[in-house]
């Protein structure tokens, strides 16, 4: 991470000595020319203008505390989609002391609401791209729009679940496939309940096994819709033919709005290397925790298909740990 200015945030003495956690987006809707506008915000107490962001709350991850202040600071809901950054700089304590604070930001699609004068925020500017640079007062937040410009808006979101806890398969003496969630793996589907919808997924699908299928029962329940089992993408399926398991993920991201597909650990860590490799990314280490997720985001590409449509390639993939840690 490059060297970031110092913002003038203070923050009060009962803050904890390690770094403050925050979240915010670049919150978006589409201009009247057909390139995007950015929201910006003026925070009276700083007078400066910047994006939305704000301190997790307790319990919070940064999905949940980035689509929360969007709300407070801005009036408008939204659909979080890629995450596109982490900054850093020191803030004030009222001591004096000076302690680090780390902001990670998602980009957001703004859905209904309306601007009205908080105590944090005095007025709302939605903007070009152009504008904003000129308008933003730190550059950090110059950064982060940066980073939600490397990508046309024309892309495709994936979310790839691990399913949660269900035990070790050991201790499971009837057949493996109906193997179910433990408390402990109840407690994490609870917590992707809450999770999953912040990126506005419309389709829910799963391994053949019943302990996906419970991780992503309730969310199912939630949107209203079926869960599609996808043979290919369980362990056994996967491992005979893992380019056919990466083409039936990638038709699936290729449907109408956000899907959420639930797998197991044999599969997630080989699908995306070999959806990044396809895509020239390079990763580090691909985690695959129980509960945790993959935010997959695909580049629409207009050049091949097999006359089949666009077929989308893997241009940028985030982790989100277990929503319990």
């Amino acid at each position: 991470m490059g060297s970031i200015e110092h913002e003038s945030d203070q923050i009060d003495q009962e803050s904890p000595t390690g770094p403050v956690r925050a979240a915010g987006a670049v919150l978006w809707r589409p201009g009247t020319g057909g390139e995007p506008e950015v929201a910006l915000v003026h925070r009276p107490r700083y007078d400066d203008w910047s994006l939305p962001k704000g301190k997790l709350d307790p319990g919070e991850l940064p999905p949940h505390a980035a689509a929360r202040e969007v709300a407070e600071e801005t009036g408008f809901s939204c659909v979080l989609s890629r995450y596109l950054t982490r900054v850093g700089y020191d803030v004030a304590r009222v001591d004096g002391a000076r302690v680090p604070k780390v902001v990670d930001y998602f980009a957001a699609r703004a859905e209904r609401g309306a601007f009205a004068p908080n105590s944090e925020v005095d007025e709302l500017r939605w903007t070009s791209g152009d504008r904003a640079r000129e308008l933003l007062t730190h550059p950090h937040d110059v950064d982060v729009l940066d980073a939600f410009e490397r990508l046309p808006l024309d892309v495709a979101t994936l979310l790839l679940v691990r399913h949660a806890k269900a035990g070790k398969r050991a201790d499971w003496s009837g057949d493996d496939v109906l193997r179910p969630l433990t408390e402990a793996g109840r407690r994490q589907r609870d917590a992707l309940r809450s999770l999953l919808p912040l990126f506005g997924p419309r389709r829910v699908y799963s391994a053949p096994r019943l302990r996906c299928e419970q991780t992503v029962e309730p969310l199912a329940a939630d949107l209203g819709v079926g869960i599609g089992m996808e043979p290919l993408l369980s362990e056994e399926g996967f491992q005979a033919d893992p380019r056919a398991g990466a083409d039936r993920l990638l038709r699936i991201a290729s449907g109408t709005g956000t899907a959420v597909v639930c797998s197991q650990g044999g599969v997630i860590p080989d699908l995306v290397r070999l959806l990044a490799a396809d895509g020239g990314l390079r990763l580090g280490e691909v985690a695959s925790r129980k509960g945790s997720v993959w935010t997959l985001t695909f580049r629409r590409d207009r050049n091949s298909g097999n006359g089949t449509g666009p077929r989308p390639r893997l241009a940028a993939a985030d982790y989100l740990p277990d929503p319990l840690g």
